[in-house]
């Protein structure tokens, strides 16, 4: 297929890129950044660096659409809430743009989003088809799949990509979470009740394979693993892989004071599970959080 990507260079297409070309498939990589995707990966895939620019006759199979301003890598005022929102909502836009034009559409758009769909929900267990609760996670992520959702009416297949906590080598929030532990001052969060779903990137890359290749799969789906765990077994788990101990918690107060607004990503709840991929029968590589933390670490 001759597959088309925005957010390439980030933590989740770094990995997915390689495993698209190992499988004989032509990557275009999207990025403003041409000197980053070069510097990453070489001349194995093409780059473009304006989706205006794409013509009537430029042919993709399928489109991966990842792009958006880093979450949590800055305070949540209004205007960096704005950010977010524009830098999701404007790619998506000028995709559909592209789609509308082509003489050819797309198979498929693989649409980025997250588990912060559900919002902030306690120990409900949460499947694809539960109901999101309101707050700026779930604002967030419920603009960005109904912008997406207008390529339905271009005759494209739409599946929307609600990523979970993504466990990988060389960046992630666990690459973060580590150095901590590391010094010995690792702990849980707040109560560590609340839940945290995650996945291993090696299953988040064969999740995307299924969802681009099966062409009865569409809608919505939960990219995590089977096994959702609470901050509390996280923590825990994460101490015994790197023989550190887990005795200074963070205050919920103090995490608040610090993060505002951002730190419901730390303290929200979301015991999610991949209902649709378990059901079209995807079979999990590291479906236990021992074995994917024992693989990255």
């Amino acid at each position: 297929m001759n597959i088309l990507m925005t957010g390439g260079t980030g933590f989740i297409g770094q990995s997915l890129c390689p495993d698209l070309l190992s499988d004989g498939h032509s990557v275009t990589v999207y990025s403003r950044y041409p000197n980053k995707v070069k510097s990453i990966f070489g001349d194995q895939l093409e780059q473009i660096n304006s989706l205006r620019n794409l013509r009537e006759d430029d042919h993709f199979d399928a489109i991966f659409n990842f792009a958006g301003a880093p979450i949590f890598a800055h305070r949540w005022s209004d205007e960096r809430k704005q950010v977010l929102l524009d830098s999701r909502l404007k790619t998506t836009r000028q995709l559909l743009d592209y789609m509308a034009r082509a003489k050819a559409k797309p198979n498929v758009l693989l649409s980025g989003s997250a588990i912060g769909f559900y919002g902030d929900q306690g120990d409900a267990l949460l499947d694809e088809f539960s109901v999101g609760r309101d707050d700026f996670g779930h604002r967030l992520c419920a603009a960005w799949e109904h912008e997406a959702e207008a390529a339905k009416e271009l005759g494209v297949r739409v599946c929307f990509l609600r990523t979970g906590l993504v466990i990988g080598k060389h960046g992630g929030f666990l690459e973060q979470m580590i150095q901590p532990f590391k010094w010995g001052l690792g702990g849980r969060i707040g109560s560590g009740s609340q839940w945290m779903s995650w996945i291993h990137m090696d299953d988040y890359v064969a999740m995307c394979q299924t969802l681009l290749n099966n062409n009865t799969l569409e809608g919505i789906f939960n990219l995590t693993a089977p096994n959702p765990v609470t901050n509390r077994d996280f923590t825990h788990a994460l101490a015994t892989q790197l023989k550190r101990p887990a005795l200074l918690p963070m205050p919920e107060l103090a995490l608040k004071l610090m993060l505002g607004e951002r730190a419901e990503l730390l303290l929200g709840s979301q015991r999610v599970i991949p209902k649709r991929l378990q059901e079209a029968g995807f079979d999990f590589k590291y479906p236990t959080l021992d074995a994917a933390l024992a693989d990255v670490l």
